[in-house]
């Protein structure tokens, strides 16, 4: 090993001069290091004009010197321009306007500009274009301005100043990050903070982008908070507290910050943590400018800010060039600012690094004599990789979209879930951008520790008591509601089927909702716009959704359907109807019977003719045929085959008959059921007094909707009342809500029946005040609940109270039977007698068998006969024929012996 001083010398040296000759050693490596940079300006070999020395070239930077942000700003220009410096030939010089003291800092630097043209160009945040080109006019045009400020401007103008370039992020990009996040934890509502920084973004602007991107995914911004700039504000931590307090007694815990800067995020999640905002049920969501700052802000706050989730704009931390700049940063930033504790650079400090370099890259290209014009122009054509990303313009805004990286602050730091980017929404890495499925982001470790998906709202009183419910306390129908007190326990109780479904849907809420039920006196409307009016937090009960009701309430998913249904009497009895036997069996069926059965006769018939005497003949068969329908015949089968055939017919019978009674007493009880009145427009036509139930949208319903003159509308307390009225003669028909119809049907089992069709509306459910997220999460359980089969078991339970269990409306219409469930049977009868059938014939022929011989030649003699006639008849008419047979029987030396016989015929 060379030791570069004799052990002599190095015992004798002082500390303070070791301490010297450490850094000038550690300058003279990080020169080399600074000229050996990889971000040089076309290689570091540019020859410099010797006539002339570097040309100066006047920056200007308008930060906030105050801030974190600034302070590294600072930092990474400063580095940047003794970069610069080192290997191009010009001079470039920093004059920084500190903006953090002036309430519009656009208007200041634009009077400074207006009476001094010393810097060619500016970068800067908090500039706004508009208010520069209105202070500057045509003065300042000759300087160009690069800001560092997201912009979330709605103007769809272009930029008034032609030299005004934005090398930013837009905010609206943040946003959508951000309401992705909503999205995927399935948040509706959330409650957005705003710190007024002074940025380009106005309030109003970031809101309606905020907004915007919200309802992409079906959310919607609950509450806003503005809160002054940190600077302006005499007592920050007081205003904090304050408006804090207000948003604690609000129902949203879904708190999202969209603008602010870190030292006003550091209080307010301070004063958070010690009011309790930080704890179980609690959402906060931090956007780019603090989440970006995280490795820059000390373990206190970090502690503070537990649970929190974040987007955080991504950037090469690995490259050679990045690595070597975190060393130079850490250093002066150190020396600079011993105050801060972590000199760790942030996206921020790389953005205003390139933005020096970028306007170093434009004046190498104008090659020592530029003008305003091209210098603008070479800065937009820019196209280079900087510390921060892709460095690339169009229409004067940064051409390439950022990456988000979601971190989830836990421990001592943070730790980092997924990547979001425009494109591809969440993805796992930077690289894999392909897939299809939906990316879940990692384990969350929420405020307060807790390990589940914070549901986003709790229900909030300043007097800590539950939820007041508010309960129908005169229902026209117990079975659903019904509320009555207790004498000797001195309390109001609830029951029905109505309050029963209620509960089991609590009962699936994900998290514990302390209510209490209390009666209300009055119409159903008017228990809606208490709900309205914020006097009840809720209505439960048979509450029927329709349209005029939602302008005072949300309504959860209805828990069962509903309508307008029509009751009235049945019809007299006219079952004495001539032929309606005949209607228990469709006429294929009749006809059916009658072949089958008249063949099966037949063939029995045709099998005992020969052995029973008493079945041998024909009428005999036809009375045995009728005997057998009932059973009832006496003469007796005494063949094997002959029985093998009637016994599956004995059964198919039995089968037909027991089928056909039960069919025509079905019958006779549906023809009963015909309504004395068949449909509305009967009643409007003979002008028919009908009833309804009080405290309802009936009675509007009919007169506005259905037109029934309002003198003709009778009210009732109760479905109960409706029977008194009939048989009084008061009524023609009840109008009620179909649930109410079922269960006076079930009730009175004889006598009323529903008519005509029943009128759809939008069903039962339970009322929310507008925008409630409790809606939302009831109406998921109460799905739920209908999927699992809960509700319709409560609904048979309370219909099993009735009188009848079920309604005469569920009796099956009149419905005629045909072949096809008896295709089975009568096609074994069937195949079994034809089989018995053949085996007669069979054996018939077999035992007569020369008979059957003889019946067969039969009509050959006879075709015999007839053709010896027909010759006979042939030769007398011809004597030629005679004698040619006379002349060839000669030859043949034989004389025919039936010649004669012929010649004799």
């Amino acid at each position: 090993m060379v030791h570069l001083f004799p052990s002599t010398l190095n015992s004798s040296m002082s500390p303070p001069f070791m301490l010297l000759l450490v850094l000038m050693l550690q300058l003279v490596w990080s020169e080399a290091i600074a000229n050996a940079n990889d971000y040089e300006i076309e290689g570091n070999h540019t020859k410099c004009p010797t006539f002339n020395s570097k040309i100066i070239v006047n920056i200007g930077a308008a930060i906030d010197l105050s801030s974190r942000v600034g302070k590294e700003q600072k930092t990474a220009m400063e580095i940047a321009i003794k970069d610069i410096n080192s290997q191009s030939c010009y001079e470039l010089l920093l004059n920084f306007y500190d903006n953090s003291q002036y309430r519009n800092p656009s208007r200041i630097l634009a009077s400074d500009l207006a009476n001094s043209k010393q810097v060619q160009v500016i970068i800067g945040t908090k500039l706004d274009a508009a208010t520069l080109f209105e202070e500057i006019h045509e003065t300042s045009k000759d300087v160009s301005i690069i800001s560092l400020t997201s912009t979330a401007s709605l103007e769809i103008t272009p930029i008034p100043l032609p030299h005004f370039i934005q090398m930013c992020n837009d905010v609206t990009l943040h946003l959508h990050c951000i309401a992705s996040i909503v999205d995927h934890f399935n948040w509706r509502k959330v409650t957005a903070i705003y710190e007024h920084n002074n940025g380009f973004a106005s309030y109003s602007e970031i809101l309606t982008r905020l907004s915007y991107s919200l309802r992409l995914v079906n959310a919607e911004i609950d509450h806003h908070v503005a809160f002054p700039s940190m600077n302006s504000l005499s007592d920050p931590k007081a205003k904090i507290e304050q408006e804090l307090t207000r948003l604690k007694n609000k129902s949203n815990r879904v708190f999202v910050f969209v603008q602010s800067s870190l030292e006003f995020a550091t209080l307010l999640f301070e004063k958070a943590k010690q009011m309790g905002m930080m704890g179980k049920g609690s959402v906060w969501i931090i956007a780019d400018d603090v989440a970006t700052l995280l490795d820059s802000v000390d373990s206190y706050v970090i502690f503070n800010m537990q649970g929190v989730v974040g987007c955080k704009t991504t950037f090469m931390e690995m490259s050679h060039t990045f690595k070597r700049f975190k060393f130079m940063f850490r250093r002066k930033f150190g020396l600079e600012y011993p105050e801060e504790e972590y000199p760790q650079p942030s996206f921020f400090a790389l953005r205003a690094y390139d933005a020096v370099w970028t306007i170093a890259h434009a004046l190498k290209k104008s090659q020592g004599n530029f003008t305003l014009e091209e210098l603008s122009k070479n800065i937009l054509n820019n196209d280079h990789e900087g510390l921060s990303g892709k460095i690339s313009f169009k229409e004067r805004k940064l051409l390439e979209s950022p990456t988000f990286k979601i971190v989830n602050v836990v421990g001592k730091s943070y730790k980092e879930l997924a990547y979001w980017s425009p494109e591809f929404g969440f993805t796992e890495n930077l690289v894999k951008h392909t897939g299809s499925g939906r990316v879940l982001l990692g384990s969350v470790n929420w405020p307060g520790g807790l390990e589940t998906v914070p549901k986003g709202w709790v229900y909030n009183s300043t007097e800590g008591r539950p939820l007041k419910i508010g309960v129908p306390a005169i229902d026209p129908c117990p079975q659903y509601v019904n509320v009555s007190h207790d004498q000797k326990l001195n309390e109001t109780k609830f029951t029905g089927f109505s309050i029963n479904v209620f509960e089991t849907v609590v009962k699936r809420l994900p998290y514990h909702l302390p209510y209490a039920l209390v009666p209300f006196y009055g119409s159903y409307d008017q228990i809606v716009e208490q709900v309205n009016n914020k006097n009840l937090d809720a209505a439960v009960g048979d509450i029927q959704i329709v349209d005029h009701r939602y302008a005072f309430a949300e309504f959860s998913q209805p828990y069962i359907d509903s309508g307008i249904a029509m009751v009235v009497k049945v019809k007299p009895d006219k079952s004495n109807e001539i032929w309606m036997f005949m209607g228990a069996f469709t006429k294929e069926m009749w006809l059916l019977m009658a072949v089958l059965h008249l063949f099966i006769a037949f063939v029995i018939w045709s099998i005992e003719g020969e052995f029973n005497a008493e079945l041998k003949s024909f009428g005999a068969i036809l009375w045995f045929s009728v005997t057998i329908l009932f059973f009832a015949h006496r003469e007796p089968v005494k063949s094997n085959l002959a029985r093998a055939v009637l016994a599956p017919w004995l059964f198919a019978i039995l089968i037909v008959t027991q089928t056909f009674t039960a069919s025509l007493s079905s019958m006779l009880t549906v023809s009963q059921l015909e309504p004395s009145v068949p449909d509305i427009q009967t009643l409007l036509r003979t002008n028919a007094i009908i009833g309804c139930n009080k405290n309802t949208f009936l009675v509007h319903y009919l007169v506005d909707q259905l037109k029934f003159q309002a003198e003709n509308v009778r009210v009732f307390d109760s479905i109960y009342d409706f029977p008194r009225a009939f048989e009084n003669k008061e009524i023609v028909a009840a109008f009620t809500i179909a649930p109410h119809a079922e269960v006076f049907l079930a009730t009175y089992c004889k006598g009323y029946i529903k008519a005509g069709p029943t009128l759809k509306l939008g069903g039962l459910g339970f009322a929310f005040p507008k925008g409630s997220s409790l809606a939302i999460d009831i109406s998921r359980a109460t799905l739920k609940a209908i999927e699992s089969g809960e509700v319709q078991k409560l609904e048979e339970k309370m219909l099993s109270t009735t009188n009848c269990g079920t309604t005469n409306s569920k009796i099956q219409n009149e419905q005629q039977l045909g072949p096809q469930p008896f295709f089975g049977l009568f096609g074994i009868c069937g195949s079994i007698a034809i089989f018995a059938l053949l085996a007669t014939i069979i054996r018939f022929i077999e035992r007569n068998a020369e008979t059957f011989m003889n019946f067969i030649s039969l009509p050959q003699r006879v075709i015999k006969l007839l053709l010896q006639k027909h010759l006979n008849k042939l030769i007398r008419s011809s004597p030629p024929i005679l004698d040619a047979i006379t002349a060839h029987n000669n030859e043949q030396g034989t004389v025919s012996n039936e010649l004669p016989t012929v010649l004799s015929n």
